[in-house]
């Protein structure tokens, strides 16, 4: 029998910092989605996470830039030694994001990798404050100054940036390329910063209504509450996957 999984809030307020070894997480923009006006009209902007390796203290003065001979899998690790920012949120947002680096101790310059979850404006609306960090934005994946590599993802094939570090492919709301970042070995468990996989907790009524690909992305949610411990959404706080086992006789 498969256990039984439910969702509730975690409490906390951003930046909500999730510590753990050899990644940390720490929310730094909760994400939101408020109906306004009339016509359907929606203010919204997309959460803002960052990843941070517990090396990265000791060993940012002697930032190296990713290597240009080796592939895609060598790139993505190199990078993965920074501090790596899981979408920007809306050009809106700048400031709130830059105030939010800061109290991390993070500058723009000091990201070495942005991941957009996918491509809408509300999550990677300042992709121009990290000219210095690869990018890797739904399946594309480029360094500084533009060079693409080809890395293979797939719904089989995670890229791996290093020890519990992972990016899924995650297709549904924005199309076939939509990506999600799992970070495991933390405090609370495993991580899954899930993009608009998730819209929010308790989002079971909206969600299709938002999505490019309804079939694909229930295949995606499955799949990441079968993993995560903590999920952080789209457009909302992040909440906890409770599993419990079936009663006998149910």
């Amino acid at each position: 029998m498969s256990a039984l999984v439910r969702t509730e809030p975690l409490p906390g307020e951003p930046p909500l910092l999730v510590s753990g070894d050899p990644y940390s997480v720490v929310v730094l923009l909760q994400g939101y989605a408020e109906p306004e006006g009339v016509d359907d009209a929606v203010r919204a902007d997309g959460s803002v996470t960052l990843v941070l390796p517990q090396a990265w203290a000791s060993a940012s003065s002697t930032r190296e830039s990713p290597p240009e001979g080796g592939g895609a899998k060598t790139a993505l690790e190199e990078v993965a030694r920074g501090p790596i920012l899981v979408d920007t949120g809306g050009p809106w947002a700048r400031e709130a994001l830059l105030v939010a680096l800061a109290g991390q101790g993070v500058a723009p310059g000091d990201v070495t990798l942005v991941v957009g979850t996918h491509g809408h404006s509300d999550h990677i609306g300042n992709l121009g404050l990290f000219p210095g960090a690869a990018l890797l934005v739904s399946h594309d994946f480029c360094l500084p100054g533009g060079r693409y590599l080809p890395h293979g993802l797939g719904e089989e094939r995670p890229l791996q940036l290093g020890p519990g570090l992972e990016v899924w492919a995650t297709p549904g709301h924005g199309g076939q390329r939509d990506v999600s970042v799992v970070v495991a070995g933390t405090a609370l468990g495993t991580v899954v910063v899930a993009g608009d996989v998730f819209e929010r907790n308790g989002d079971e009524d909206s969600w299709q209504a938002l999505s490019e690909d309804p079939v694909a992305q229930e295949r995606s949610r499955k799949r990441v509450l079968a993993t995560a411990d903590v999920v952080v959404p789209g457009h909302g706080a992040p909440f906890r996957v409770v599993r419990e086992a079936p009663q006998p006789g149910n």
